[in-house]
């Protein structure tokens, strides 16, 4: 099962997100936590049910896989994603995730639309392996050849930006593959440094999120906390848009290869790292992320993926 139900409509067996909303003020969620670490760059699952308690909800997550059948350059080992994809995928399903997102730049750009078709396909053979319920970011490089609609038809997917309800969550997904004058990437009609997400777009969430009513998780796969070049143009307006619902605990989002953390106005912005990046699978990065009952979120990191606790602000 792919994606979730944006404002018009829904796919298959997802459900539609109940749009009431509570009065929930501004307060901030989360107060940043500890860092897990074992010996193995892997935190210890006992370790973490016993600080969060059993989690309400289990999900995947990966980010600039860059998948293509060409030789490496440099860092970037682009064959050996279909193997990290496969890696991540059971780890998936070991963890009991209930859905996986990646984050964007799921393949690498390609010469014609049929083989950069050929390598989506080769790539989310492997995403199917894992959890039922898939999700898919767009990033600039899963659209430098293909459009849009060509990328979401292949992978059986509808919209580009939507939201759904999952176990008192809220999931959106975001689209910040716009110029700014708001075209669509499409083919070679952009600069990668030139992302925004548009007025209608933000116009669509400011409501989602005022609709939601429940704590929001949001994934994107240019930066929110930060400017051009890796940054979204409107990053500060959608970080107010995000700041004033009161709601947002976590963005989760990618495109700058090596990672990073921040928080501003009480919300972790989560910059994962890019599986891409070294050869093999003791330089593969994804992470099982853990959603608490009591409001916390860990995220478990595997090989280069960084691990994070963070836990509710005391009242």
């Amino acid at each position: 099962m792919l994606n979730g139900s944006n404002a018009s409509g829904q796919r298959g067996q997802v459900r539609r997100a109940d749009r009431r909303a509570p009065d929930m003020g501004r307060r901030a969620f989360f107060a940043q936590g500890s860092l897990w670490l074992a010996a193995s760059g892997v935190p210890l699952l006992s370790s973490v049910q016993e600080d969060l308690g059993e989690p309400a909800l289990v999900f995947g997550l990966l980010t600039d896989a860059h998948y293509a059948d060409k030789p490496s350059l440099r860092t970037r080992h682009y064959r050996d994603s279909a193997a990290k994809l496969r890696e991540a995928m059971s780890a998936f399903r070991a963890a009991g995730a209930l859905f996986a997102v990646e984050l964007g730049d799921f393949i690498d750009a390609a010469e014609t639309v049929a083989l950069e078709t050929a390598w989506l396909r080769t790539a989310d053979a492997e995403y199917r392996q894992g959890p039922a319920e898939r999700h898919y970011v767009l990033g600039n490089h899963c659209v430098a050849t293909l459009t849009k609609p060509a990328f979401l038809e292949t992978v059986g997917a509808s919209r580009s930006y939507y939201s759904y309800d999952r176990a008192g969550f809220h999931f959106v997904v975001l689209d910040a593959c716009f110029r700014a004058d708001g075209v669509a990437y499409a083919g070679e009609n952009f600069d990668w440094k030139d992302c925004e997400i548009p007025p209608e777009e933000r116009a669509w969430l400011e409501a989602d999120l005022q609709a939601a009513r429940h704590p929001v998780i949001l994934f994107v796969h240019q930066r929110l906390d930060a400017g051009p070049p890796y940054g979204i143009a409107s990053a500060a307006e959608v970080r107010r848009i995000l700041e004033n619902s009161g709601k947002v605990l976590a963005v989760f989002q990618g495109h700058e290869h090596p990672g990073g953390y921040q928080r501003i106005g009480g919300i972790h912005y989560c910059t994962l790292t890019a599986m891409v990046e070294g050869s093999g699978m003791a330089s593969n990065a994804y992470s099982v992320v853990r959603l608490g009952r009591q409001g916390h979120v860990q995220v478990q990191g595997f090989s280069n993926q960084t691990n994070h606790t963070w836990r509710k602000a005391s009242s």
